[in-house]
């Protein structure tokens, strides 16, 4: 790059950082000028994707380019736990939808389906564009993995089932993002930045006792330039009505890898499953019967995936989920307990509440501290496996505690319907047991 490339780069940059200040100034709020630009840039970056490559579900040209990867972002010296003012500003937005999932859940879980004015909003909010790199259309320069975990802790306190349901597309396209190739990036991360973005799911667990994601029973035999996929797959997000799922399988080399496969592909057959919790994720079985795709669809083409390190992402996904669930039954409880009367006097004067109240938050600080620090060495691009599976393993156990113990706080109002924390139970049982759906 020239120098004087490079002198145009710097004064870009400094005016974009005064007009964001402008943005973000009286007048500019006064103005709603936030509002308006974000509409010009959505409607800019949605033409700039429209003008891409044609379509084709079948990626044969996979490796003749070299696809986009998000850089690592740059570790600090000092650990600091805060959002900054554009994460702060992300959450507010994604806490209102929040709030109104929280006022329908009740009705949602009864139906056993989010609401479209709520899938409406959320696609509203274009979170695509916050995971995509700016060369395909998104606005990303770097990883940020602090900032999906945010947004799925913030969902979550709304409604763990939903925020998980809602989430499952853009894990797909993070795992695009950080695996596929230059021709499966190209055909189909424009699809999500549509105004109608399609549904999609990871689909990794197995109706198999003791299920564990790195032992698949679901095979992918290679028979020429194609790819034989047979098995079944349960607790699979909006299992009906998906248009893609991203499935996990085994190959002939012993190897764990993820498949792109259309709900229209020849054997493939969906079924709803009647669920304890995660109602309004509409879960269901996928069955594969001997489903031939090509070889190009496999994440990543030839070269695959880390499966490892998919995994690791999922549990980061989970745990991001427990601890906005988590957080949702610490509050209830504390302002449950503080205007509950009992022989005169609220019930938190009494030791054994208090007690059980510090409890949660003392286990729900251990939670999001270990998933923090999972989530940042991973957007650091660091090693963090270990990270990863200790909040899982500490997410797992202790959401399911808190999820008890928000019912037995709640004595007998906590074993009905009329009340939230019998579906906070039922939803934090799935963090143990659930590997699909997401990926931050």
């Amino acid at each position: 790059m020239s120098k004087k490339k490079e002198a145009k780069k710097t004064d870009f940059s400094s005016y974009f950082e005064f007009y964001n200040n402008l943005l973000d100034s009286k007048i500019g709020k006064t103005l709603q000028l936030r509002k308006l630009s974000e509409k010009i840039v959505y409607e800019g970056a949605k033409n700039g994707v429209k003008a891409g490559a044609a379509a084709t579900k079948v990626f044969q040209t996979f490796g003749s380019g070299k696809a986009k990867r998000l850089e690592p972002k740059k570790a600090k010296d000092l650990f600091d736990l805060n959002y900054n003012e554009e994460q702060l500003m992300i959450q507010e937005s994604i806490k209102q939808l929040a709030d109104k999932i929280r006022i329908h859940a009740e009705k949602d879980d009864y139906n056993g389906k989010i609401s479209e004015e709520i899938l409406r909003e959320y696609n509203e909010l274009q979170l695509a564009f916050m995971q995509i790199p700016e060369e395909l259309g998104g606005i990303m320069k770097e990883k940020s993995t602090t900032t999906q975990m945010m947004m799925v802790e913030t969902l979550a306190y709304g409604d763990l089932s939903q925020a998980f349901a809602l989430f499952s597309a853009n894990s797909v396209i993070n795992a695009i993002v950080q695996w596929g190739t230059d021709s499966q990036q190209q055909i189909l991360l424009k699809d999500f930045v549509e105004d109608n973005a399609p549904k999609a799911s990871i689909a990794i667990n197995e109706p198999t006792a003791l299920f564990s994601p790195q032992t698949l029973k679901t095979k992918a035999n290679k028979d020429g330039n194609q790819y034989i996929i047979t098995g079944e797959k349960n607790m699979v997000t909006f299992a009906e009505s998906a248009q893609y799922f991203l499935v996990a399988a085994q190959t002939e080399g012993g190897k764990n890898q993820l498949f792109f496969i259309d709900r229209t592909a020849d054997g493939v057959s969906t079924s709803a499953d009647v669920s304890m919790g995660l109602k309004t994720a509409e879960l269901g079985k996928i069955v594969l019967d001997n489903v031939r795709i090509d070889e190009s669809a496999m994440l990543g083409g030839s070269k695959g995936v880390n499966y490892q390190e998919f995994i690791n992402y999922s549990k980061l996904g989970w745990c991001s989920l427990a601890v906005g669930c988590s957080q949702a039954v610490l509050d209830y409880v504390i302002t449950y307990a503080n205007d509950r009367y009992a022989f005169g006097e609220p019930i938190s004067n009494r030791q054994a509440v208090a007690f059980m109240i510090a409890d949660i938050k003392i286990e729900l600080d251990s939670m999001r501290i270990l998933t923090q620090r999972a989530v940042a060495r991973a957007e650091q691009g660091l090693e963090f496996q270990k990270e990863a599976y200790l909040a899982h393993v500490l997410c797992s156990d202790k959401s399911m505690q808190i999820g008890t113990n928000g019912v037995q706080l709640l004595g007998g109002h906590g074993f009905i319907k009329d009340f939230p924390v019998e579906r906070w139970y039922r939803d934090l049982r799935a963090v143990a047991i659930c590997h699909n759906g997401l990926h931050l």
